[in-house]
């Protein structure tokens, strides 16, 4: 009974849950370094280095929820930062230009990998597995196996520039005006319903805790340079993401098809349109991402992305997307990435052997999956 009851529990209050560990990993790194862990150039550091994980995982987690994988967002990441290093570097093109080429080349890479599943019936494991291969052979390719440097300063801006501290203020003091309004409108639309409405304190408690959280998160932030780019093209990703998973038509059905794809496609929703497009917005993603990691490399390199699948499903997996579909969140995503980030970077300051690294990281994924498995039926 107290087994059940614990998984209950942790299945309810996993962000929490989630939100405590990390707690613990960035005060067993702050003891190791001496303190050099949450110093406000590391934690910078450390946000922007999460940057381009969050970003994979903000579209990843829309596949897995959908029922799908992708295996090839590394390689695609690491071919779409080569593209925009060349066009930028070899070519000379205007930045605006480079940008939605290399955004237009990824939405069709992952449209047609969205067509191989959806309407080809190419399980998207192999059609991911198989990208993985060609991708990376296409970016050895288009680079000769060599660095391309140096890009331009204002591509390098985009990952490595920072928001100048008064407009970090202001973006903090907007955020908690927007928290405020969510969270009456939210309460104003129960009451109309005649539902249920928590008790006042309570979302007082929650809007000030997420204020306390965005005054440290600024402030800590403009003690060093400010609010990076890359961390503030996340926070909008984060708001458009959850937005699109919580308040569209699009977004429940992507629910909907992960649930119970059958029961969907006989209510009339075109389930390979809706699969179709959670590849196409993977893609964009990947996109994204391999131009802020070529902006803060100041370089298009062959290796870029190694390994990035691993860390944007690990990321889903430990943020509580369900490996079944169906269930998972764009934030829970995001704080699994933070996670992995943290790691990552603790591991670095304390000189671990890269193996020891790979074993942790995975060992975590590993995890991550049997909780998953451990609370299916609580979630029943």
């Amino acid at each position: 009974m107290t087994s059940i009851n614990l998984k209950q529990l942790f299945s309810r209050y996993k962000i929490l849950a989630l939100l405590i560990a990390i707690a613990i990993i960035w005060a067993f790194f702050s003891w190791k370094t001496e303190g050099g862990f949450l110093t406000p150039r590391n934690l910078s550091n450390l946000l922007r280095q999460m940057s381009i994980t969050g970003i994979l995982a903000c579209g990843m987690v829309l596949v897995i929820i959908g029922g799908e994988i992708d295996l090839s967002v590394g390689s695609l990441l690491g071919l779409l930062g080569g593209i925009a290093a060349v066009l930028n570097v070899t070519y000379h093109l205007p930045l605006p230009l480079n940008l939605v080429l290399v955004l237009l080349c990824g939405l069709l890479i992952g449209l047609f990998n969205g067509y191989l599943t959806a309407y080809m019936k190419i399980p998207s494991f192999i059609v991911g597995l198989g990208g993985m291969l060609a991708f990376r052979g296409i970016l050895l390719g288009v680079t000769g196996g060599l660095t391309i440097a140096p890009v331009s300063s204002d591509l390098v801006y985009l990952g490595q520039g920072y928001l100048p501290t008064q407009f970090g203020l202001l973006l903090g003091a907007g955020l908690f005006v927007l928290t405020v309004f969510l969270t009456w409108r939210q309460r104003s639309n129960r009451l109309s319903h005649a539902l249920t409405v928590p008790p006042l304190w309570r979302d007082a408690v929650r809007v000030l805790a997420i204020g306390a959280v965005l005054f440290a998160f600024v402030r800590t932030l403009n003690n060093y340079d400010g609010i990076p780019v890359p961390v503030l093209l996340l926070l909008a990703l984060l708001g458009v993401f959850s937005y699109v998973t919580t308040q569209t038509v699009f977004g429940r059905r992507v629910y909907s098809v992960g649930s119970n794809m059958e029961a969907t496609r006989l209510s009339g929703v075109n389930v390979q349109a809706v699969k179709l497009w959670i590849f196409g917005i993977m893609g964009v993603m990947c996109a994204l991402a391999g131009l802020v990691n070529t902006a803060r490399l100041a370089a298009g390199s062959p290796s870029a992305g190694n390994m990035g699948e691993l860390d944007a499903i690990a990321a889903c997996f430990i943020g509580g997307t369900s490996m079944r579909g169906g269930s998972g969140t764009v934030y829970g995503a995001l704080i699994g990435a933070l996670v992995m980030a943290s790691l990552d970077n603790g591991m670095s300051m304390l000189d671990v052997d890269t193996y020891w690294q790979m074993i942790v990281k995975g060992s975590i994924l590993m995890l991550a999956v049997w909780v998953d498995v451990s609370t299916r039926g609580s979630r029943q």
